[in-house]
C-alpha cells in the first residue's frame, strides 16, 4: 500500500484525490497539508478522509516531527504537490531528500535552475520525480502522439497551439496569483503549460523562439494574460503557440500540418492532393489510412489525472520511471522560459538556454518583466474555488 501525502488544498488538490481514490486497493492519502489548515481540514471532511491535517509540509515528512509519527516513521511514500508554483521545488526537494517519491503540479516550477534542483534531489535520493501533464493522458492525445510517430501525416512542416482561456480580472484577486514571484507568470506558465507539453512532446523542443506579450484586460495583475511566439524547429518546421486568458468560449486546439495530411486535437484529419495545376483536391484514401491507424490505439481505461496518477503508482511499484519524469518537465519550463525571454527582450532566443542566460533562474524575469498593472487585491481564497477546464476533447 503506497501512503499519499496531498501538499496544498487548492482548486486543483480535489483532482489528485479523487484520483487517489479510485485506485484505494493500491493507495491511501494519509495526510493533507496546507498553510491553511482549515482549508486542509474542509478537503479531508469533503471526501471522507482518514488523513491527517498539518499546516507544514515538515511535519509530515520523515521522522522526529509529531504529525510525522501518526503518519508514518518514514514519512509518505509519494506526495502530491499542490501549492502555488513558486513554492513547487522547495516542497519537491525537502520531500525527495526525506525519501518520498515525488507528483509535482504543472508548471514544474518558475525557473530552470530550481528545475535542475528538483532533478539533482531526485538524482540523489534515488526517488521518483513525475510532473502533472495530465493531457499527456487523453485517448486522442496519445492517438495523435502515435500517430505523428508513426508518420502517416508526413513530415511535419507546420504546428499551431491555440491555448484560449477566459478569466475575469477578479480571476487574478487570490494571494498568490497576478505577480512574477509568487505565480511565476501569466497564462503562458500556467494555462498553455498543457499544451506547449504536448508539443514539445510531439515535436521536441524549437531551436528558435521569437514572442510578444502584454496585459490587455487584467487590470489587478503584474503578469501578462496573451502572449504570441513564433518557433523554428531542427528540421526546419515552423510552430506557432497562442496563450491566452482573453479569448471568450476557450475554444483550444492543435494542428499539425504534416505532407500527406492535417491532424489536429480536438480529432480531426484532412488530407489534400494535387490536381494537374496544383490547387486541391480531398484525398479520401489517407484520411482513411489515418483514421484506421488511429482507432487501434487503445482506449485509456484512466484519463487526465487519473491517467496520471495511474502511472505514478505502476511506476513506483515496478521501479520504472514514469512517462512524464523530471527531465520532461524541464523541457517544458525551458520552451515557457524561451518565450519570456524573447518577449521581455524583443529579440529572438536560441535554445538551449545556457546556465549563463538571465532566463536560467528566476532573476532575469523578476529584473527585467514589465509590470504591467498593480496587484489590487490578495485574497487568501474564494467562496467558489472550483476549476473550469477546457471541453472535452473528443
Amino acid at each position: 500500500m503506497i501512503d499519499v501525502a496531498v501538499v496544498g488544498a487548492g482548486a486543483i488538490a480535489p483532482s489528485h484525490v479523487e484520483a487517489y481514490l479510485r485506485f484505494s486497493e493500491r493507495c491511501r492519502i494519509v495526510a493533507v497539508v496546507d498553510i491553511y489548515p482549515e482549508k486542509a481540514t474542509r478537503l479531508v471532511e469533503r471526501f471522507g478522509l482518514n488523513a491527517v491535517v498539518a499546516d507544514d509540509v515538515h511535519d509530515v515528512l520523515g521522522t522526529g516531527a509529531p504529525a510525522a509519527s501518526r503518519v508514518g516513521s518514514s514519512g509518505p511514500d509519494l506526495v502530491s504537490v499542490c501549492t502555488p508554483p513558486g513554492t513547487h521545488a522547495s516542497i519537491a526537494i525537502d520531500a525527495l531528500d526525506s525519501g518520498s517519491a515525488v507528483l509535482v503540479e504543472k508548471p514544474m516550477s518558475t525557473s530552470l535552475a530550481e528545475c535542475d534542483a528538483m532533478l539533482a534531489a531526485a538524482q540523489r535520493s534515488g526517488r521518483l520525480l513525475s510532473v502533472v501533464a495530465q493531457n499527456r493522458f487523453r485517448t486522442p492525445m496519445m492517438r495523435l502522439k502515435r500517430t505523428l510517430e508513426a508518420g502517416l501525416a508526413g513530415r511535419i512542416l507546420h504546428a499551431q497551439v491555440e491555448s484560449y482561456w477566459w478569466r475575469g480580472p477578479s480571476y487574478y484577486d487570490l494571494w498568490w496569483r497576478g505577480t512574477w514571484q509568487s505565480e511565476g507568470g501569466g497564462p503562458t506558465l500556467n494555462h498553455a503549460v498543457h499544451h506547449l507539453d504536448a508539443l514539445q512532446w510531439a515535436m521536441g523542443l524549437p531551436v528558435e523562439v521569437q514572442a510578444i506579450m502584454a496585459n490587455l484586460a487584467h487590470e489587478s495583475s503584474e503578469v501578462e494574460d496573451l502572449s504570441m511566439a513564433i518557433m523554428r524547429f531542427a528540421d526546419g518546421s515552423l510552430g506557432q503557440a497562442t496563450s491566452s486568458v482573453v479569448h471568450h468560449g476557450e475554444e483550444q486546439q492543435m494542428v499539425f500540418q504534416g505532407e500527406r495530411a492535417r491532424v489536429s486535437v480536438p480529432w480531426r484529419v484532412y488530407a489534400s492532393s494535387p490536381r494537374a495545376n496544383g490547387f486541391p483536391d480531398r484525398d479520401p484514401g489517407v484520411e482513411a489510412e489515418i483514421e484506421r491507424f488511429a482507432e487501434a490505439v487503445p482506449v485509456l481505461e484512466h484519463e487526465g489525472h487519473a491517467g496520471q496518477i495511474d502511472d505514478v503508482l505502476t511506476a513506483l511499484e515496478s521501479r520504472r520511471r514514469p512517462l512524464v519524469d523530471g527531465v520532461e518537465g524541464r523541457k517544458t519550463l525551458e520552451l515557457i522560459s524561451a518565450i519570456y525571454a524573447s518577449a521581455v527582450t524583443g529579440s529572438p532566443v536560441r535554445l538551449p538556454l545556457g546556465l549563463d542566460s538571465p532566463y536560467y533562474s528566476s532573476r532575469g524575469l523578476l529584473e527585467t518583466a514589465p509590470r504591467y498593472h498593480e496587484k489590487l487585491h490578495s485574497l487568501t481564497e474564494f467562496t467558489s474555488n472550483e476549476i473550469t477546464t477546457s471541453p472535452k476533447e473528443r
